[in-house]
């Protein structure tokens, strides 16, 4: 053990025996009635959250009756908990329990699967059926209550319902979530490989889009900032409770037995979920109480309004939370191992398992109840919102002047996280390296910070807020996005540091590191990092993108909004990646190539940037030509103004990434030459020797015919 473990206090050894069934947490596991206590305190927590804000009330008009004020909040409150116990069986199949019994890494599906493994999966597979089912009860629930109408079979109950599926934003969402539910369930049932349960975890994830953009969130004053940090929330939310859930079904199972050959897992199980955890804890309170400064606008309206008392308890309760994770990680982990403390290690771990199970039950029905109980903050548009508001989202801005390019900023929630999560991690494999004495260059760390301040800027500041109203500060958004930013991202060198720091695994399971490898070596990254696929992705999807439905759809609306940054940040990482980066690719291009494939873009550009300023027809004429806006240039010279940034923006990164490939083409020749020079004088200009040699041998070879010849023409 390390020296810092043998500091910590010794736990009491356990008097009861360690497998009784009914001990609140044995060192054998957690039993069946426990695990199913959180579903208690799930239903208890939601009851008493009901009754505590009148959300479950009858109201004055239009009320659906009680089996619908009741049964809707129970289904959503077993969707969420079905939801996250497939999300937490995914990621512990996917990147935290060993696929195979054997500790091998072997495709071969006749290998025995590990026991929790197996265990993981069924218990994933069951809740996806249960997910499936209640949101198709919150589908019908939902519209019985937006309709105020029992529950009914005749047919006008029938046509209305689907009507509400395919014509309501709100039906539409919860339909796609069915349907997002019934695929990822069919796949549990039927994938075992790990790289098709990683894509089924995605898409999983991708469920949760739709909760999101409904409810309260999709009409609040700062609707994606409300949009994006509820979804930040359900993701954290999610990979929490599931991963909880699936430590008590799996306690049983995650102690080896000598007899059985089998290795016991339960302390790399929990130190792998502990990591997690405790970004997912990050993640959940920092989005909440993001989610709830904008909702809760005073502290009377927090301590005076039972919104705002509901969402104390849950700040309470998250804390608590957070508290017993540490516990985890600083107390009992340490001690898994110790001889004479391992088996009361285990005893407290499960009763610590327990105990979040219980505050995590009653949280989750909180939380059901906060999404039935209506917000200190009016959650409607005002009657007489203005075209801008109607169209973005957002009232005007002021207008644009050279300091507001410094001043106005709009904070893009889901931007921020992944630059801090990108920030925390980057320093945290920086750290990693130097303390185990390697080295790490502070001119990688220094532009890994620079790119993401520069994508803070963009994403959240004037570039984004500007970019919504005008065509040419959205030019400067896009163009910063895909051709700025990804210089300093890609000199930071991210995916050597990671490989560098996460260590190896050698029990056949896939952390970080492994799947960071399989990438690289996947066939989908030889086809993205392909320097011609990527330098067309980079240049192309432009045209493609501003000359079709996807501009509009990307300016009106939030995913698309979203989609978009997305996009063109990872086609200038990829771009510059296969030009100058030096983190690991299958396949990197010549330098002439590079070159060569610069110059093009440059020239595209150029020629797209000419094309905009001389079109005299508006882009999404349907979004910036209804605008209302009443300062700066008009919409088509603003647009044409925007033609001139594509083409002046364009050419300057793309020059310095020109320099960089000759600069780095200059370098290669040097070494190549310092290689050539050391070998010879390792074996004595070996390799010079034998190339006059072979002159020589020529010239004797030449030399002969020519004699032989001269004979002949003798006679």
């Amino acid at each position: 053990m390390p020296s810092a473990a043998k500091s910590r206090p010794t736990l009491p050894q356990p008097s009861p025996t360690p497998g009784k069934t009914g001990a609140a947490g044995s060192a054998a596991g957690i039993s069946r009635p426990w695990q199913l206590a959180g579903v208690a305190a799930l239903f208890l927590g939601l009851a008493a959250a009901l009754l505590f804000s009148g959300a479950a009330a009858a109201r004055e008009v239009s009320d659906p009756g009680a089996l619908i004020r009741w049964g809707l909040p129970i289904s959503k409150a077993l969707h969420n908990v079905s939801l996250a116990t497939v999300i937490g069986g995914l990621i512990f199949a996917v990147g935290i329990l060993p696929r195979n019994a054997n500790g091998s890494r072997s495709k071969d599906t006749s290998t025995p699967e590990h026991p929790a493994f197996s265990r993981a999966l069924a218990v994933a597979a069951a809740a996806g059926a249960a997910w499936t089912l209640s949101a198709i009860a919150v589908l019908v629930l939902t519209y019985s209550d937006v309709a105020g109408q029992s529950l009914s079979g005749d047919a006008e109950f029938t046509r209305a319902l689907v009507y509400f599926m395919t014509d309501i934003e709100t039906g539409r969402a919860w339909l796609a979530v069915t349907i997002v539910a019934a695929v990822v369930t069919t796949a549990l049932f039927g994938v075992r490989s790990l790289t098709g349960l990683a894509i089924t975890l995605v898409l999983s994830l991708v469920g949760m889009v739709p909760i999101a953009l409904i409810g309260h969130s999709s009409s609040s004053s700062d609707h994606e900032g409300a949009i994006n940090s509820l979804a930040l929330h359900l993701v954290g939310v999610s990979a929490w409770v599931g991963g909880i859930i699936m430590l008590a079904v799996l306690s049983g199972i995650l102690t080896g037995t000598k007899a059985a050959g089998k290795a016991d897992i339960t302390e790399p199980t929990l130190r792998r979920f502990s990591s997690l955890a405790g970004f997912a804890f990050v993640l959940v309170f920092a989005s909440g109480v993001i989610n709830a400064s904008i909702r809760i606008t005073s502290w009377h309206d927090l301590f005076g309004s039972a919104y705002g008392q509901m969402v104390l308890a849950k700040a309470v309760a998250t804390l608590m939370l957070g508290g017993i994770g540490l516990m985890h990680r600083q107390w009992v982990i340490p001690q898994l191992h110790r001889k004479g403390a391992a088996l009361s290690a285990r005893r407290v771990l499960w009763q610590l398992v327990i105990a979040e199970l219980l505050i995590m039950g009653a949280t989750s029905g909180i939380a059901v109840a906060l999404g039935r109980s209506a917000p200190p903050q009016p959650t409607t548009f005002a009657p007489d919102a203005s075209p801008a508001f109607i169209l973005s989202g957002y009232e005007l801005p002021p207008e644009l002047t050279p300091e507001r390019w410094l001043t106005e900023w709009r904070l893009d929630w889901l931007w921020i996280a992944v630059a801090v999560f990108g920030l925390v991690s980057y320093f945290l494999g920086v750290a990693k390296v130097l303390r185990r004495g390697d080295k790490w260059s502070w001119f990688r760390t220094v532009n890994w910070v620079i790119g993401l301040l520069v994508l803070t800027y963009i994403t959240s500041g004037p570039p984004s807020v500007y970019g919504r109203v005008l065509f040419s500060a959205h030019m400067v958004d896009h163009m910063a996005l895909t051709m700025v930013a990804p210089i300093f991202l890609v000199l930071g060198a991210p995916v050597t540091l990671a490989l560098r720091a996460l260590p190896a695994r050698g029990d056949g399971s896939r952390g970080i590191r492994e799947w960071l490898l399989l990438f690289v070596h996947s066939k989908l990254s030889q086809l993205v990092t392909h320097p011609l696929f990527a330098a067309a992705n980079f240049a192309g999807s432009i045209v493609l993108f501003y000359y079709s439905d996807a501009f509009g759809y990307a300016m009106r609306d939030h995913v698309g909004h979203e989609l978009m940054n997305l996009h063109f940040a990872l086609t200038g990482y990829i771009f510059v990646l296969s030009m100058i980066g030096t983190d690991p690719l299958p396949r990197r291009a010549p330098y002439p190539m590079r070159l060569l494939l610069l110059l093009a873009t440059m020239g595209f550009h150029a020629f797209f940037g000419v094309a905009i300023m001389g079109g005299t027809g508006l882009l999404a004429a349907d979004y910036f030509g209804n605008l209302g806006r009443a300062w700066g240039p008009s919409a088509l010279l603003d647009q044409q103004m925007g033609g001139a940034v594509a083409w002046g923006i364009g050419e300057v990164p793309t020059l310095l990434v020109a320099i960089g490939v000759a600069v780095m083409w200059s370098r290669a020749d040097a070494r190549e030459s310092k290689r050539t020079d050391r070998a010879a004088d390792r074996n004595n200009d070996a390799d010079l020797t034998a190339y006059n040699d072979m002159f020589a041998k020529l010239a004797e070879r030449d030399a002969k015919l020519a004699d032989r010849n001269s004979k002949l023409e003798g006679r």
